[in-house]
């Protein structure tokens, strides 16, 4: 963390929108953010030591915002997240054409950026949003239903089924079906096979034909494991599926049972489901795991990363042996 003389300290678990912007840049000294018992931000000067928020003058927060409390928020809550994004991020400006090859529904809620190209594809806003960024590309036959966001340079390949909300992050590509998910950047899902109420970290990338399960077969509450209590949490979710971190892979043909998550530079494969918690830096799948040496993991992000012009670095390397020693007491191999 980097201090100046002054700060404001915001709290990242909840997603800004204008009226929580305003409020920020209007903080002085001494003063602090609540909505009810939570602190969305506060001003302190550098070296001042925070243990006591009853000191701080309060201002009330009293609108709408959406927190992150958990994993599974981000793909539930993705919804209200794609709706005040896009009035932010549309407002005052003008949609490219939409072309004429394009099926539609309800248009005025379809947004599509310079550079983004779009073949025969059928596009449906009347559950909510659709926005194409800048250079993303959309194949042919691909059908989508609202609400979306394909972010710049990412591509829905051919006859892509996409079920919002769902959002794909910059530079990724997906293909097959997929339902009420968010993927980050730079990862790809560019095969057949479902994917379903889960959350796709950077640099992942799913194998052909791999799907996960959504759903339990007794249509009973999904449990999740939660890193803090070091057990499995009940999400409160019927539909749950597949939480992957960054740098994870799968080959073709993995099978991910309702509720996995997957961990940091993960390498998956084999017959079989596997364990429906996979540590970081985890080799193999449903018959064995072994852990999976920084010294092969960083190799392969560097070949990986290099495919797409960016650098694999020195920070990024410390952040991953970081994660790698946070994580050793759940690897058994």
């Amino acid at each position: 963390m980097v201090e100046m003389d002054e700060n404001i300290m915001i709290n990242a678990s909840f997603l800004p929108n204008t009226q929580i912007i305003e409020m920020i840049k209007n903080l002085k000294e001494g003063q602090a953010i609540f909505k009810e018992e939570d602190v969305l931000a506060f001003f302190v000067k550098e070296g001042e030591e925070v243990d006591d928020f009853s000191k701080f003058e309060a201002v009330e927060f009293e609108g709408d915002i959406v927190q992150i409390q958990h994993t599974w928020d981000i793909f539930s809550k993705n919804g209200e997240a794609i709706e005040s994004d896009f009035q932010l991020i549309t407002k005052d400006k003008i949609s490219q054409p939409i072309p004429e090859h394009i099926n539609t529904i309800n248009p005025e809620d379809i947004f599509i950026e310079k550079g983004a190209t779009l073949n025969f594809a059928t596009l449906n806003a009347s559950s909510g949003p659709i926005y194409i960024g800048r250079d993303a590309e959309v194949m042919e036959g691909s059908l989508v239903r609202g609400p979306f966001a394909l972010c710049n340079n990412s591509t829905l390949k051919l006859a892509s089924k996409i079920y919002g909300p769902t959002t794909v992050g910059p530079h990724s590509k997906v293909g097959g079906e997929v339902n009420n998910c968010v993927i980050f950047g730079y990862s790809n899902k560019g095969h057949d096979g479902f994917l379903g109420n889960s959350v796709l970290g950077e640099w992942c990338n799913l194998g052909a034909d791999t799907n996960n399960s959504n759903l339990k077969n007794n249509y009973a509450e999904v449990r999740l494991w939660n890193y803090q209590t070091e057990g499995f949490a009940k999400t409160g979710l019927q539909f749950c599926g597949l939480m992957m971190g960054d740098h994870s892979k799968c080959g073709i043909n993995t099978m991910f049972n309702t509720g996995t998550v997957v961990g940091v530079s993960a390498n998956i494969f084999g017959s079989g489901f596997p364990r429906n918690f996979v540590p970081s830096f985890s080799w193999g799948g449903s018959k064995g795991i072994v852990t999976y040496k920084t010294t092969k993991a960083f190799e392969v992000a560097e070949v990986v990363m290099a495919r797409r012009k960016e650098e694999f670095t020195d920070l990024d390397k410390a952040i991953l042996e970081h994660v790698f020693e946070e994580t050793k007491q759940y690897r058994r191999g």
